[in-house]
């Protein structure tokens, strides 16, 4: 009896039955931690890296980023990379916090089926990324990726480009009245400058093609890295070249023929017609979710639809 006695009368025991004071005790330790989380976030203008070094997306890179999220491509890729020493040597250099500036929202991502894509700027050329989209496989022999031929058929929409503009400018993104007023010369001209690399490599595109967008967006990522180390930027992949993945090895095909080795050439001859000229390919790491709606802005010269062009 006195045992039970005894810890009936323990120091926590005497204290819960305490109501007020155990209230009071919780309050006191709920509001401490509350005050170690929200007290650094008052600080961080103070230790936060120059996000002055940092440039926004331009308008096409910003409409590429809106297809990345259309197609849920942060489902199988991230955009993160930990400073760790595994991750860092698959990879490449670890990420910033104002590498993240102007991203609205993040695109971290939580799965790694792809390859993380936070250095892919500049380490592929343009030529790859439309092979890569049109088919996987044809680059990255075993892919999983699915293939994205509707990115060669839709527009680009100019004014949801100007709306996603607007609506960044408003949250923060030092955009310009001229950026939303001319929103379309911007788009024509990094588009066109992209469309003029990709002919050196006898590929026929438009400027205001979904997949010229999610290039441009492409070859961004990651690419504001050496400002903030105080380095230099890298040189760009030269042309016909994809350092670091299993790309084939003669250059892009002429336009007119899809991007293919041999074998699958030939099983794909016997499914569907060739690659019309300004057609194309994806990134790894999406989902075919959100391809139905592919054809309702498809241009009238448009192929019909193939095996694979839709999920």
């Amino acid at each position: 009896m006195s045992t039970q006695s005894d810890a009936n009368n323990h120091w926590h025991r005497r204290l819960e039955r305490n109501t007020t004071l155990f209230t009071v005790l919780v309050t006191v330790a709920i509001l401490i931690g509350g005050l170690v989380e929200l007290i650094p976030l008052y600080q961080v203008h103070q230790r936060a890296e120059d996000t002055a070094l940092v440039e926004p997306y331009t308008p096409l890179e910003a409409v590429g980023r809106d297809i990345y999220v259309r197609e849920g491509c942060y489902n199988c890729h991230s955009q993160m990379i930990r400073p760790l020493h595994a991750e860092v040597l698959r990879y490449g250099e670890w990420s910033r916090s104002a590498e993240y500036a102007y991203d609205r929202p993040f695109q971290l991502g939580s799965r790694r089926i792809g390859p993380d894509l936070a250095r892919e700027g500049g380490l592929r050329t343009n030529a790859w990324h439309w092979e890569h989209f049109w088919d996987p496989r044809a680059v990255v022999p075993g892919s999983i990726m699915p293939a994205y031929k509707w990115l060669y058929r839709r527009n680009v929409d100019v004014d949801d480009a100007r709306a996603t503009v607007r609506a960044l400018r408003r949250l923060g993104t030092p955009y310009t009245e001229d950026h939303v007023d001319n929103v379309e010369r911007y788009l024509r001209e990094q588009g066109q400058a992209i469309v003029d690399d990709l002919a050196t490599q006898g590929i026929e595109a438009r400027w205001d093609q979904e997949i010229i967008a999610m290039i441009a967006y492409m070859q961004v990522l990651g690419t504001h890295l050496p400002a903030l180390l105080g380095e230099d930027a890298p040189a760009p992949a030269p042309a016909g070249e994809a350092p670091g993945v299993d790309a084939p090895e003669t250059a892009a095909p002429p336009a007119g023929q899809e991007p293919a080795t041999e074998e699958a050439a030939a099983d794909q001859a016997a499914d569907e017609p060739a690659l019309p000229a300004g057609e194309a390919v994806a990134d790894e790491g999406a989902d075919e979710d959100g391809a139905e709606s592919d054809t309702e802005r498809a241009p009238q010269d448009a192929p019909p639809a193939q095996d694979g062009d839709t999920p």
